[in-house]
């Protein structure tokens, strides 16, 4: 290994663009229990499967569901 390393040629990574980004989100652990167990099924990291299931609904433009009334004890 060298003591030091010259970068001055270096370039940026022309793929940075579409790269991942780090973020933090809290999921419920029913929720997380759920994409383990798939991703166990299919043999994929089980954040890798979120992002794919993620991605698709962004992609198809599919909303949730949501009926608040049914989860809320306010009348």
């Amino acid at each position: 290994m060298r003591k030091e390393y010259d970068f001055s040629a270096g370039r940026k990574n022309p793929h940075a663009a579409r790269m991942k980004k780090q973020i933090t989100i809290r999921l419920d652990q029913e929720a997380i229990a759920y994409f383990k167990a798939v991703s166990s099924e299919v043999g994929i990291p089980y954040q890798s499967l979120i992002n794919l299931y993620l991605r698709d609904c962004a992609t198809s433009r599919r909303k949730p569901r949501l009926d608040w009334r049914a989860s809320s004890s306010a009348p």
